[in-house]
């Protein structure tokens, strides 16, 4: 994973940072048994995806192609099983 520079992006950072924030709002709360205040720890989670998903939108996340999954080399051949 250290080669593919997976997440090392400020849309990544950001929606990852939000959405802990939400998850521990929504633990504090649970454990005060305040639901009210859960979901809405649970609503900074998604929060935290819908963010991160804009900023990759606006183009502050790993472009498709710039990502190794994506890249297609001619030398690698499918693999073929021999009987």
């Amino acid at each position: 994973m250290a080669g593919s520079s997976h997440g090392h992006t400020p849309a990544a950072w950001t929606g990852v940072i939000i959405a802990f924030i939400g998850f521990c709002v929504a633990g504090a709360f649970m454990v005060m048994a305040e639901p009210l205040g859960f979901w809405a720890g649970m609503a900074i989670v998604a929060l935290g995806g819908v963010v991160g998903g804009i900023m990759r939108a606006m183009g502050l996340g790993m472009p498709k192609e710039a990502h190794p999954v994506h890249q297609v080399t001619a030398a690698r051949e499918p693999a073929v099983a021999e009987r």
